[in-house]
């Protein structure tokens, strides 16, 4: 891969997260909308592909993503939950953060038993 396929590869991702923390300062829901499609998913994808011509390995990298995608929504639980119930938001990011990492190294267990059996 050459340094400007790099180069864009960075910039569009980048700019996702960009975008979507700018929309979110006027409109929220926009902004979470952009947040959570899996774009950044979507775009890994086709870059593993056309990177590798590896369909299998296109399919092993989604059910990954899939699995790994459950651990993460403990983070968007636990962080209003806390605020909501009166922590500042740095502790409450602290310890959303620590708690989505545990729910990770969990996951990451759970998935590497799920696919030797496979």
């Amino acid at each position: 891969m050459d340094w400007l396929q790099l180069c864009i590869r960075f910039i569009v991702s980048g700019g996702l997260v960009v975008g979507a923390s700018e929309l979110a300062k006027k409109y929220e829901l926009m902004g979470a909308l952009i947040a959570s499609l899996p774009l950044v998913s979507l775009l890994a994808i086709i870059w593993l592909y056309t990177d590798t011509g590896d369909s299998t390995r296109v399919a092993g990298f989604s059910y990954g993503i899939f699995w790994l995608v459950l651990p993460s929504l403990l983070l968007f639980i636990i962080l209003p939950t806390l605020i909501n119930r009166g922590v500042d938001f740095w502790p409450a990011l602290a310890v959303a953060s620590l708690l989505t990492i545990t729910a990770y190294l969990v996951g990451i267990r759970m998935g590497e038993m799920v696919w030797s059996s496979a």
